[in-house]
């Protein structure tokens, strides 16, 4: 199992209705079709490895966040998963 920090909370929507989520952060590193390298941390909640997240999670995209690449510092990105050419993550996988 991949290792990061795990993090559980709630949302407040109304005066009685709570959502429960769960984060659990790895960091990476991402190439796409163009060149860019992003390296930033994605979100495994449920998952178990970051591969799950393209193998076994029909959504198109991923979100990465506090995203650093050549034109970005500190933001958060929406990224096609067609527009990626590999992912590599960090071997510690720890988010401090």
């Amino acid at each position: 199992m991949d290792k990061g920090i795990k993090r559980k909370g709630q949302l407040k929507t109304g005066s009685e209705k709570k959502i429960f989520f769960s984060a659990n952060y790895r960091k990476i590193t991402i190439k796409t079709v163009d060149g860019e390298l992003i390296l930033g941390k994605i979100n495994l909640a449920s998952k178990q490895r970051v591969s799950d997240l393209f193998t076994k999670d029909e959504n198109p995209f991923i979100v990465v966040v506090d995203a650093v690449s050549k034109d970005v510092q500190g933001k958060t990105l929406f990224i096609n998963k067609e527009h990626i050419i590999w992912v590599e993550p960090e071997d510690d996988g720890e988010v401090k």
